[in-house]
């Protein structure tokens, strides 16, 4: 794992701020509208009950749950490069949510990444499993 890899440090970053933004009762909207501009507005995912969302659900999820998770940590391990192409690559980790009086939850994650017209690179697709640890 290089700590220099563009989608590599997508995936630590967008978490930071999901974090940040789960985690904070007085997070700023611009907060949320920072880590929305991660996200391709092609996206869409999995998630770990098996729900299927497109960009505008992810984008009404995140407005909504601001502040929701107090003390929650993110820790994001094992990633691995699957594929790499010219605009993009597939990444898969290994995260691990911790909140204060809550069972710890894990989940190993493929995320697709794609770089816009100008280099930056952005989520397309996720596809979350849970681990069963």
């Amino acid at each position: 794992m290089s700590a220099n890899n563009p989608y590599f440090v997508e995936v630590v970053e967008s978490h930071e701020l999901i974090q940040r933004w789960f985690a904070n009762t007085s997070a700023s909207e611009a907060l949320c509208e920072q880590l929305l501009s991660h996200f391709s507005p092609a996206f869409t995912m999995v998630g770990m009950s098996g729900m299927q969302l497109n960009y505008p659900a992810v984008c009404t999820f995140f407005r909504a749950n601001g502040g929701v998770k107090a003390g929650l940590s993110i820790e994001v391990s094992e990633m691995t490069i699957i594929a790499e192409w010219e605009n993009g690559a597939v990444v898969s980790y290994k995260e691990t949510q911790t909140q204060p009086e809550q069972p710890k939850t894990v989940r190993f994650s493929t995320a697709v990444f794609e770089k816009d017209s100008q280099g930056k690179v952005l989520w397309r697709h996720l596809h979350e499993t849970a681990a069963h640890l």
